[in-house]
């Protein structure tokens, strides 16, 4: 949506209608370093949790995973209308509250079912704020960026670089904390959420908010399920929930490898700074170089780099841990996994606002986190089980990891085909798009 200046200054859109003022993208920013500060301090190390201190098997912990996953990715449909319904300050200050509350229960776990229960409970929290604020990026993403400068990274690149710092931060503090017991990060971070809400209910403007509609477009509710009539953006969404599961092996396939090389729990720690401090060096030039690139090859590229890095430990799996250098599989894994993830996600969610065109952006994105939950709920719970084969040096072993390589490299190949209009050409996805 193009905004201009009324003959009164006060800005409006290319339709006439009125706009509110760009959100505070430093205020945006710092709010998902402090968030994902919050998160990995404690996500991480569940599995370590509910393996190591309550002995429950690679099934239970996969579905507990795959829940909170499913909660938070699979309710973002119901968070970004909520977003766009109520106001993002508004939606924010309750998903802060609703991870304190599932902190808290997790903190009183000590069975499947209170696991299960919290780990759910902490993914609504997430459903409530992640897309909120993602809309709140959108909105301020179309009033910065200059047609001049079609090169220039988005602020969603900027949101993953931010975000990075907090999981470099947060994995470290979840360490060094988990020698006090994993209730002490669960207070600790309950404490960071409630001051974040603290922090939105006074800063954040109530006025800001997803991108409005023009007049005579449709009625809200049928604009927020706009996204559900949309196949081709339903199609892209299934497809790319295969960037999600893979992703979301780092919290449970990773564990399992550490332990089949002999590593303890406290290198996950150190793993995950890594991986942050990967993405926050290289996301800035990987944004730019895919601009240029063109959406579709970096998708395309993305997930490829994904399923090639499953690919290398389902191959290494089989070997016994190489001496000196028994956390090679996992780096090999950290370092695909996130070099697809700098090239895929800013693309990917930079694509949604061409596929929202003038309608509310956060179901959108909702729909497009939703697809991810349901994909890693189904995912972990199908590789629960062969994961339980991959703690030890065997042909076996490979098998989770070479699964989820195969899935990759369909969505890797399938993903092109279902691009905006703009770009559902194959000329029309060179270099220099917007």
């Amino acid at each position: 949506m193009n905004s201009a200046k009324s003959s009164m200054g006060t800005p409006v859109t290319s339709e006439g209608m009125p706009s509110h003022p760009a959100p505070n993208a430093r205020l945006l920013l710092s709010s998902q370093l402090i968030f994902n500060i919050g998160f990995y301090s404690v996500v991480p190390f569940i599995a370590l949790t509910m393996s190591n201190d309550f002995a429950m098997s690679a099934v239970a912990i996969g579905f507990v995973l795959g829940a909170r996953t499913f909660a938070q990715q699979g309710m973002f449909l119901a968070g970004g209308a909520i977003a766009d319904r109520w106001g993002a300050r508004y939606t924010m200050v309750a998903g802060c509250l609703v991870r304190v509350s599932g902190y808290l229960l997790l903190a009183a776990a000590d069975n499947f079912a209170l696991f299960l229960a919290g780990a759910i409970v902490t993914g609504v929290g997430g459903a409530l704020f992640s897309p909120a604020l993602e809309s709140l990026v959108a909105s301020a993403e179309a009033k910065r960026e200059p047609a001049a400068n079609p090169h220039r990274p988005t602020l969603f690149a900027w949101l993953v670089i931010v975000g990075e710092f907090g999981a470099v931060a947060g994995p470290l503090l979840g360490s060094l904390l988990l020698g006090f017991g994993f209730d002490v990060s669960l207070y600790v971070a309950s404490c960071i959420f409630a001051a974040m809400a603290i922090v939105f209910w006074r800063f954040l403007p109530r006025a800001a908010g997803s991108r409005h509609a023009a007049p005579g477009a449709e009625d809200q509710n049928h604009q927020l399920l706009a996204c559900l009539r949309d196949k081709r953006f339903v199609a892209f969404a299934c497809f790319f929930s295969v960037s999600l599961l893979a992703h979301n092996q780092l919290y449970f396939g990773l564990p399992v490898e550490l332990r089949r090389s002999g590593l303890d729990a406290g290198v996950l720690g150190f793993v995950f700074a890594y991986a942050s401090l990967l993405t926050v060096s290289l996301q800035w030039p990987i944004a730019r170089l895919m601009r240029r690139f063109g959406e579709r090859n970096a998708l395309t590229l993305g997930l490829s780099l994904k399923a090639a890095a499953f690919a290398s430990v389902a191959v290494l799996a089989t070997l016994p841990p190489i001496q000196h250098f028994e956390a090679l599989p996992s780096l090999a894994l950290v370092t695909g996994l996130c070099l697809g993830n700098m090239c895929a996600t800013p693309t990917a969610m930079r694509l949604v606002l061409d596929f929202a065109g003038t309608r509310p952006t956060g179901a959108y994105y909702g729909l497009l986190a939703s697809c991810g939950g349901v994909m890693v709920l189904v995912g972990n719970t199908l590789m629960g089980p062969l994961y339980e084969l991959a703690d030890q040096p065997a042909t076996a072993a490979a098998s989770p990891w070479l699964t989820t390589a195969v899935v990759a490299v369909v969505s890797a190949v399938a993903i092109r085909r279902f691009l905006p209009i703009r770009l559902a050409k194959p000329g029309a996805s060179g270099a220099g798009a917007a």
